[in-house]
């Protein structure tokens, strides 16, 4: 071994001991006589001197050194005159007899330390380095913990980690796959998988009973700050469970990883459908660090001469707590602009300011009167100094448009805590949702999601309204406003499966051409089942309250799918392609 300890281990325990540490150049700083110099490795930094007096050979050695330089120190463990109290080894130093470079370094393109001066670009070209800062470092040891954690629960509840294929067929339902061409056969291609739903299903059926893998997933999609190219997933499947066996035993798994990993304790996790999730919140992952639930207005709004409420279908208001005089002319004008711009879309915003002393005074004060106005305010539960917001429209849009404001106004004026973990599960999603553009059924969460048994006998209708009214066995984990995990009950009959696939727009020579493997397991006793998949980088993100995944992996893309550092994708040569039977069409 190079070393006797690690740079994050010595303590006044240790004083007096002749020990060897080797790590990297941290920072070194020149005092004349002395020289003392911090070395650095995963576990911590130790502060090494370096005394011109007692050795001036080895200290003008020790000062030739540049930052992130790999050595291997030799010396005795002191205690230190200056402690430094912000470091666990803050006590000790030790006191350098010899000193050996094992590997001299370039000056880094970037200083290595948590408030680094490299951008994003750079540090990703040069991912190695930024790996060395304790900001992502840190990140990425969270996440093995996490990793370790979850296999222990899992393990001790009888599941067993089964690996699934990376080489599989194209299913082009959902995001686009990634595609490997065959070289043994031309012509044809295999796909990545975006998640291994089929499999673990198959596995159901093969009586493997509880199923877990933390896998890779593949998906073609545009990319932004919770999505990667490929990304990790905790896969579960369970034989023989209703939806509320699969939601406790999860909701278990939940609670012991922010126990273990965070000493946090958690209460009974809250349930809404996804109606009401949309109906109060605008969105079916709400943010419940907060409330400013959306309220409908229609009745007490219409009908009093105000055209632009009384040609609309739905009008809905929030209100904003006591935050009535924070909003003058200028700042209202730029929350209209705001919910204005393309990616929300609203028409425009309406206002009410509830004064202290019970007034109003609003932006449409001459259609409305003040017991109006205080009836508006009664339905959004606002109380003096707050300020409510009004937007109209059709239904699902402007929900979704209020659902947006809520967050924005959320973010703004901090009502989203740090350290305030909210946990809810959103249930009963449709089974199906329409696509104008072609003009057909989508599966909301996977084809093989199971209607609830109540609804079953709608999928006979060609009543657009029935079917969009056709509740799926569904369930999403949302926690601070992120969907961590989702899951649904599984068709698990042939006939029931044919009838979904049907609804989706599959003849049934297209069902039996992708998922025939599937149809005709269910043929040889299928049990009842169904299952989760918790996004496992995002679970990492949202647990120490960050927005962005790519910490949390390794060697992530950037937003143009590309890795940085070893510049890939590449074109490949003649060669290759004349193996793969391939030709590259320049557009």
């Amino acid at each position: 071994m190079y070393r006797t300890h690690n740079c994050g281990e010595l303590r006044m325990s240790h004083l007096g001991q002749s020990v060897t540490l080797s790590g990297w150049v941290d920072a070194s700083r020149d005092f004349g006589g002395m020289t003392f110099m911090d070395v650095r490795d995963r576990y911590g930094i130790t502060q090494l001197v370096f005394n011109m007096d007692t050795d001036p050979a080895l200290c003008d050695q020790a000062r030739k050194l540049g930052r992130e330089f790999v050595i291997q120190v030799t010396g005795e463990v002191r205690e230190r005159s200056a402690k430094n109290p912000k470091r666990p080894t803050g006590d000790i130093e030790i006191e350098a007899k010899s000193l050996l470079v094992l590997n001299a370094s370039k000056i880094p393109p970037f200083t290595i330390t948590d408030d680094t001066d490299g951008g994003e670009d750079i540090r990703a070209k040069y991912r190695y380095l930024d790996i060395r800062r304790n900001a992502v470092q840190s990140k990425i040891l969270f996440r093995s913990k996490l990793g370790l954690e979850t296999r222990k629960y899992l393990s001790n509840q009888g599941f067993a980690e089964i690996e699934t294929p990376f080489l599989i067929k194209s299913t082009p339902e959902g995001a686009r796959d990634f595609v490997v061409p065959s070289r043994m056969n031309p012509g044809q291609f295999y796909a990545l998988p975006q998640s291994p739903q089929t499999f673990k299903q198959i596995l159901m059926v093969a009586g493997m009973d509880k199923y877990f893998q933390i896998v890779k997933c593949f998906r073609d999609e545009d990319l932004r700050a919770d999505r990667q190219p490929e990304f990790t997933q905790i896969d579960c499947e369970m034989s023989f469970v209703h939806r509320e066996d699969i939601l406790n035993m999860f909701e278990g798994l939940t609670v012991n990883l922010f126990k273990v990993m965070l000493g946090l304790e958690m209460n009974a996790f809250p349930r809404m459908s996804y109606d009401d999730a949309m109906k109060f919140y605008g969105i079916d992952k709400p943010d419940l660090r907060f409330g400013m639930q959306i309220q409908e207005l229609n009745d007490a709004a219409k009908g009093k001469g105000f055209n632009v409420f009384d040609s609309v279908p739905y009008i809905a208001a929030l209100a904003l707590e006591g935050k009535a005089d924070a909003y003058s002319n200028k700042e209202i004008k730029e929350l209209t602009e705001w919910v204005q711009r393309p990616q929300i879309g609203a028409k425009g915003l309406v206002q009410v300011k509830y004064n202290l002393d019970g007034t109003f005074k609003s932006s449409v004060d001459k259609f409305y009167s003040q017991e109006d106005l205080k009836t508006w305010a009664e339905l959004v539960k606002a109380q003096p100094g707050d300020i409510i917001f009004i937007l109209c429209g059709e239904q699902e849009k402007t929900r979704k448009q209020l659902g947006e404001l809520r967050l924005e106004l959320g973010r703004r004026h901090g009502l989203m805590q740090a350290g305030d973990f909210k946990p809810l599960w959103v249930l009963d999603f449709p089974l199906l949702e329409w696509d104008e553009d072609s003009a057909r059924y989508f599966a909301m969460h996977h084809p093989f999601t199971s209607p609830k048994a109540a609804d079953i006998e709608k999928m006979s209708s060609s009543d657009r309204t029935i079917l969009g009214s056709i509740r799926a066995d569904a369930y999403d984990l949302v926690i601070n406003g992120t969907e961590i995990g989702g899951g649904s009950i599984r068709i698990h009959d042939r006939e029931l499966q044919s009838k979904n696939f049907a609804l989706l727009g599959f003849t049934p020579e297209k069902a039996q051409d992708q998922f025939g493997f599937l149809l005709n397991a269910f043929e040889y006793g299928a049990p009842p089942h169904g299952g989760i998949a918790f996004g496992f980088d995002r679970l990492c993100a949202v647990m120490q309250g960050q927005t962005s995944i790519r910490d949390y992996i390794a060697f992530p893309k950037n937003n143009m799918g590309r890795d940085m550092m070893i510049d890939a994708p590449s074109e490949l040569d003649t060669a290759q392609l004349k193996e793969l039977n391939l030709n590259v069409v320049k557009v």
